[in-house]
């Protein structure tokens, strides 16, 4: 039988009782540093050990966020973090890096490993590639229909987590760089800013970038039938109110009773939940926001549902057995893994009424105050002898006092033979070779003059490939869902036969596919490098380049070390948001759009939209990123990033890099100079 939990949110110590008390099987939580709720209460290094003991003697796993990316300067630190989390005996960590994953592989791997929702795995590669990494657990990304989970759980054989219940991110989880870009607050360090949920407006519909939250418990059943092991609750912002609210309703669900779905409207919603990603109807009512209403209804449930986690609930099952002679006896007690016994000294004759089970029962048994309960009972008694009720009460207290102390005793993961390396310094000669990315064909005019020209897989056929040799590289879609996946497989060995020869891939599952096509592969800003572990990771997978994250400094660019040849864009309206619910072709439709949609901010700027084939879209930002006066150290190469530009455009760009010539219009110089939180 499969073992499925519930995953809740604990963002402080009263929502990781209320988490308790109502009954998930785990919890999820960070610690002082490196987790991408940096704005949470979270736990400090005794604050964690004692939420870990509080929990497991409760029966309640903890898992412990990791998942914030990382810089080199903070390495150091970063196993400092991983010495605490292993000190405190939690039971697995939540990562997106791989510079974390290497740690706590190598450090710790008796702590299980969680992938991470930042790591977008959205397609049975992507999962198959993070099973092949060392990961314990794979997270299904919430734009997934039924269907597609079924598909990815049918191939894999570690477990599959997907969120059930809570706040939607507008974009595809770890592909989000609008906090960063906007504010300099980064949502892969842990600090997203939510600038989405700001008026942002699409064909003069307000709120275009704002998803109500999602709300799968209906189809809970679904979810488990097409292999989810976890389902997790988002929240950790959020009170214990609506904790202990989510908990319960999705407990009732997954036991297939009724649950207070109006409550949990109530508690916190956006205009209501959608389940339109599960269902695959992908439409303006996904969209929604907090309203005056949504709050003030809030009010009146908070005080009830703090009943639910008022008191302690007694889940932790327990076998119990009594038995008592003339000469004495024993109490034991089991949860199934732990077993205490506590002796029972000689018992007096009975004068009046002698003990016998039922009377030994109705005082063993209570429980009450605990988080134990009873659930079977034996009792063994001679005739004719007696114990009183505070005998027999003190016996109980004994027992359960042995057995709690067992249960919450922190047993740390001891360490491996463990230590950073210290990789040589990466070497380069002048400036770095000029790449371009170009979204159609038709805009590539300048070929001769770029090392590598990087072409959607749509717009490639074999005349292309004549024409460019080896200089071609596929592009593969941003997003790539399982029904697009054996099509695009079938396309690249047909290209391949032709004489394509590589690929670029910004999402993980690039990895897999590239290496079954024996294709080789250049891995994409989207991989969220931004540190030499990283870059040595992605090595050692056979990559034969990384270009590294728009989130990255110069200086620490310049700073990585390592060997695989690395490079950075230097141009182009850089990806914001990657959307599968498109809003243009929620307020509007695809006909109306022609591909050429646009959203508004509050300020009256105009954002483009990118669109892919009308199946998944990506929002540009306003000033393209133009470094053509501007060096950065340490690249191989310098990649030019072009969206909508003509042909003309896209030559005199080329132009004006060749000869190190500023842009004559507005633009921007992104992250490369500013600091990142």
């Amino acid at each position: 039988m499969r073992d499925l939990q519930i995953m809740a949110p604990a963002g402080g110590g009263e929502q990781l009782v209320a988490a308790v008390r109502c009954g998930a099987n785990a919890v999820y939580l960070g610690a002082k540093g490196f987790n991408a709720r940096r704005n949470a209460a979270n736990f400090g290094e005794i604050d964690l050990k004692n939420a870990v003991s509080y929990c497991h003697e409760r029966g309640c796993k903890v898992f412990v966020t990791v998942n914030t990316l990382v810089f080199d300067s903070e390495l150091i630190e970063l196993e400092r973090e991983a010495d605490n989390i292993a000190a405190s005996g939690a039971d697995a960590v939540i990562i997106q890096d791989m510079a974390t994953l290497r740690l706590f592989i190598n450090k710790y791997p008796t702590l299980e490993r969680y992938a991470s929702t930042q790591t977008a795995v959205h397609n049975l590669a992507g999962a198959k590639f993070l099973e092949s990494c060392g990961f314990d657990s794979v997270v299904l990304a919430r734009e997934l229909s039924a269907e597609e989970m079924a598909k990815i759980c049918s191939d894999i054989s570690v477990k599959a987590e997907a969120f059930v219940h809570g706040a939607h991110c507008m974009s595809l989880s770890g592909a989000c760089y609008m906090s960063a870009m906007l504010g300099g607050r980064s949502g892969n360090r842990g600090l997203c800013a939510q600038p989405c949920r700001l008026d942002w407006r699409c064909s003069g519909n307000p709120y275009a970038l704002s998803l109500k939250d999602m709300s799968l418990l209906s189809r809970i059943g679904e979810m488990v039938q097409a292999g989810v092991d976890t389902f997790k609750i988002e929240g950790r912002m959020k009170r214990p109110e609506y904790v202990a609210a989510a908990v319960t309703a999705c407990k009732n669900a997954l036991e297939g009773k009724p649950y207070d779905g109006e409550t949990l409207r109530a508690v916190f919603s956006r205009s209501g939940f959608t389940d339109g990603y599960i269902t695959g109807k992908l439409g303006r009512d996904m969209f929604g926001y907090r309203t005056k209403d949504d709050v003030v209804g809030a009010d009146g449930v908070f005080s009830d549902l703090r009943q639910l986690y008022k008191n302690e609930n007694p889940l932790v099952p327990l076998d119990m057995c009594f038995d008592l002679t003339s000469e004495g006896g024993k109490l034991q007690l089991s949860d199934g893994k732990h077993r205490v016994t506590v002796p029972v000294p000689a018992p007096e004759k009975a004068i009046n009424r002698p003990l016998d089970g039922e009377s030994a029962k109705k005082n063993l048994q209570k429980c009450g105050g605990t988080p134990y309960y009873v659930d079977t009972f034996d009792a063994h008694i001679a005739p004719d002898l007696s114990l009183s009720a505070g005998q027999l009460n003190s016996l109980r207290r004994q027992a359960l006092e042995e057995l709690s102390s067992l249960r919450s005793a922190v047993v740390p993961h001891e360490p491996g033979d463990f230590s950073w390396q210290k990789p040589r310094r990466h070497e380069t000669e002048g400036d770095g070779a000029l790449w371009a990315r170009f979204y159609e064909a038709g805009q590539i005019t300048s070929g001769d003059k770029l090392q590598k020209i990087i072409l959607p897989v749509c717009e490639i056929d074999g005349e292309l490939i004549k024409k460019y040799g080896t200089k071609l590289v596929a592009e593969l879609p941003a997003l790539l869902f399982p029904k697009d996946e054996e099509d695009t497989e079938s396309r690249l060995r047909e290209l391949k036969k032709q004489g394509l020869k590589e690929l670029w891939c910004g999402n993980i599952y690039g990895v897999d596919m590239a290496k079954r096509l024996g294709l080789k592969l250049h891995g994409g800003f989207r991989l969220n490098l931004l540190n030499t572990e990283a870059a040595e990771f992605y090595d050692k997978m056979g990559l034969d380049s990384v270009c590294v994250s728009y989130e990255l400094q110069s200086a620490k660019i310049e700073a990585l070390g390592g060997s695989i040849p690395r490079g950075a864009v230097v141009y182009g309206k850089l990806p914001l948001m990657h959307f599968r619910a498109c809003p243009r072709r929620a307020f509007g439709g695809c006909n109306s759009c022609g591909g050429k949609g646009e959203l508004v901010d509050r300020k009256n700027t105009r954002f483009e939209l990118e669109c892919t084939e009308r199946k998944f879209s990506a929002l540009l930002n306003s000033l393209p990123l133009d470094m053509a006066d501007r060096e950065i150290k340490g690249l191989d190469y310098r990649l030019l990033w072009f969206t909508r530009e003509s042909a003309e455009e896209a030559n005199a760009v080329i132009g004006r890099f060749e000869n190190a010539v500023s842009a004559p219009y507005p633009h921007t110089a992104g992250l490369y100079y500013r600091k990142l939180l």
